[in-house]
């Protein structure tokens, strides 16, 4: 299977190009803001790298948050324009999983952002099943969760909120990296089945800016 992936959630412009076990490309520029003007350019740039025509492709893979509400509705909407015009499967990662995958962890592993005004972004993994649902938790209650759901042994938090959260498991490796590995997006999105639906935006908390009252 020859897969595609696409990542704009967090600070990056990412892409990986994944057939079957084999990793054919990757692309990944550091940005917080401009990611519609590199995605485009970065998978043409990949592809060719790759040897693989858009034509040829399989599968697309995006991240669909939570993060940055522009960058990721960049990446969904690039990666379900390019799936829809060739007609292929669009498969989404969120992108704390993503995280999670992109450290070698096969045991327990937290993937952790930092979502500002005292919370966090948290999803709890071990062996890579999910120990519970991606939320947006106040620190506190971030850390009495992730005590709860440890029950020994190797542990890695991983993202930009892992330092937050690294009081919490003595001994526990710190990964604070600011973007997952496309390549993990990508073997994700493989391993899975072909969602019956389009993927759809992963807001954990409502945005800052409101309307204004009429």
């Amino acid at each position: 299977m020859k897969v595609l992936s696409v990542d704009t959630c967090l600070a990056a412009s990412s892409i990986a190009v994944l057939d079957g076990d084999a990793v054919r490309a990757t692309r990944s520029e550091p940005m917080t803001r401009g990611h519609q003007e590199r995605v485009g350019v970065l998978a043409r740039a990949a592809a060719a790298e790759a040897g693989v025509a858009f034509t040829q492709l399989d599968r697309i893979a995006v991240t669909v948050g939570p993060g940055s509400f522009t960058g990721l509705r960049v990446g969904l909407s690039f990666a379900k324009g390019l799936a829809t015009a060739l007609s292929i499967p669009c498969v989404g990662v969120n992108s704390l999983e993503a995280l999670a995958a992109s450290v070698d962890a096969p045991g327990f592993a937290a993937g952790v952002l930092d979502a500002k005004m005292g919370q966090v972004y948290l999803q709890v993994f071990d062996g890579g099943r999910a120990l519970m649902a991606p939320d947006a938790l106040e620190v506190g209650t971030a850390a009495a969760r992730l005590a709860e759901l440890y029950s020994g042994g190797p542990a890695v938090l991983v993202g930009s909120g892992a330092s937050l959260l690294a009081d919490v498991i003595p001994g526990a490796e710190i990964a604070p990296l600011d973007y997952a590995d496309p390549v993990a997006i990508a073997r994700l999105a493989a391993d899975r089945p072909a969602p019956a639906h389009s993927p759809r935006p992963l807001y954990l908390r409502a945005p800052y800016a409101v309307a204004p009252a009429p």
